[in-house]
């Protein structure tokens, strides 16, 4: 059992939004190795025992799936904030644009929105399900992570943690996959770079940012102007996007290739 399983049976066990489960007599992270002389078995928690490891290579699959669809939607989205940049310029120098047109591209670009949200929200949901089940599968090989496997969830919908915990989670996921199945096999490379992750979370972040920019032009534009701004910030918010979903899939494939092994390593 890891040192955090073995914590979250105990009646001295105590919870921080930034650190997540604590030692309530330290207040700080467990620290001990093997027993812990402070063990107080919690009669009102059930004892895991001999938890094995779960399947995930469906859902990474799966999320790799996803993800090219949302990359799709946000191609075509460049696309079609081009076609209605040209049409809102068009109007703007004096130039005719008929009604069909006109409700032709409205109707693009909503249809595009809907199915864009609802791509990105069912690939969000499938994201933390992979991610969660990898922090799982960890847990039950490596006994020192720093955090409870709920937190590879939980971490990003508590406000300013999600900034920077599902990034601590996933380098632990890199650093700590790549030692345990190196240990013992110096000479066994495995090919679980971290270079990427710095810049797959800053192009979260800025994504996260530049939709929510987009989204309230969008909602705010009065004018012929405003949408003509607006148009312009989706194609750079879609470009954005792109990038992004590029790297997701290469560092889910990744870990995904190497996540195998710890099936088969004990």
């Amino acid at each position: 059992m890891s040192i955090i399983s073995l914590c979250k049976t105990c009646e001295k066990r105590g919870f921080d939004f930034k650190q997540g489960i604590v030692c309530s007599l330290t207040n700080a992270k467990p620290t001990f190795s093997g027993h812990c002389p402070e063990f107080i078995k919690d009669a009102s928690v059930k004892e895991f025992h001999g938890l094995k490891l779960r399947p995930n290579g469906e859902r990474s699959t799966a999320l790799i799936f996803l993800i090219w669809i949302v990359l799709v939607l946000e191609v075509l989205i460049i696309i079609s904030s081009g076609m209605q940049h040209s049409l809102l310029t068009t109007i703007a120098s004096g130039g005719y644009v008929s009604d069909e047109a006109a409700n032709f591209n409205d109707l693009r670009v909503q249809l595009l929105a809907i199915l864009y949200i609802v791509a990105y929200v069912i690939s969000g949901i499938a994201f933390i399900m992979w991610f969660r089940r990898a922090y799982f599968n960890l847990h039950q090989k490596v006994n020192t992570l720093s955090y409870g496997e709920e937190w590879a969830a939980g971490g990003w919908f508590v406000p300013v943690v999600n900034f920077y915990r599902p990034f601590q989670i996933m380098q632990e996921l890199y650093n700590e996959t790549r030692k345990f199945i190196q240990n013992g096999e110096g000479s066994h490379s495995i090919d679980l770079s971290t270079k990427y992750l710095g810049l797959w979370w800053t192009l979260w972040l800025i994504n996260g940012i530049a939709g929510q920019i987009a989204f309230r032009v969008a909602r705010h534009a009065s004018t012929l102007d405003d949408l003509i701004v607006s148009s312009k910030v989706d194609v750079v918010s879609g470009v954005i996007g792109i990038v992004l979903s590029f790297i997701t899939v290469r560092i889910v494939r990744d870990y995904a290739r190497v996540e195998g092994m710890l099936f088969s390593k004990a």
